[in-house]
């Protein structure tokens, strides 16, 4: 069967149609689903918005438990501590240091370092904080300063592991905040 130079015209056209409709129809698919990610991505983030600001809100509770029993606890283990200042910042010479809960008197300081879940880093981010204190904050120079770490949830090994390291262990017990650590314990003095 012969085909015409015209029939060939004519194939070629609705080729060409097809084609430029099947990119007009990716395009519109490529738009919609460029849409629906765009989508997911402003639900990730309003997501991961709200969990961060549950996560502070949790560690503004643990800090609205502990702040009221460190003076009497840190008084009932022989420190006559007496001042409490919270979320104590500092910038000096570009060098930084934040602090929880800094409990003193004229003579000794505690640095409190308070969490929702105590971690192994946590208490070594702390170890690294107490270093710096007296360099950053120099009105502390002649105090002892000691270190302590407060939790909701406190893992009996990284209880341990500050123990160990010569730091108080306050955790949550039922409605109030305790010290972890036994009669034994000799904290480290910075």
């Amino acid at each position: 069967m012969a085909t015409t130079y015209e029939e060939v015209l004519n194939l070629f056209k609705a080729v060409a149609e097809a084609q430029r409709e099947t990119e007009r129809l990716l395009r519109e698919q490529t738009q919609e689903t460029d849409r629906k990610f765009q989508d997911t991505d402003r639900k990730i983030k309003a997501v991961t918005t709200a969990i961060g600001d549950l996560g502070n809100r949790l560690g503004e509770f643990v800090e609205g438990l502990v702040r009221p029993a460190v003076v009497r606890l840190f008084r009932e283990r022989g420190i006559a501590v007496h001042e409490v200042y919270p979320d104590v910042e500092v910038d000096r010479a570009g060098e930084e240091l934040e602090i929880d809960l800094l409990v003193v008197n004229d003579a000794e300081a505690v640095l409190v370092e308070v969490k929702s879940k105590l971690t192994q880093a946590d208490v070594d981010d702390h170890l690294e904080r107490l270093g710096k204190f007296k360099r950053l904050m120099p009105r502390y120079a002649n105090v002892r300063a000691f270190g302590a770490v407060a939790a909701m949830v406190v893992p009996h090994e990284v209880g341990r592991y500050a123990y160990r390291k010569g730091l108080y262990v306050l955790a949550q017990a039922g409605d109030s905040v305790v010290i972890l650590n036994d009669a034994r314990f000799q904290p480290k003095a910075w």
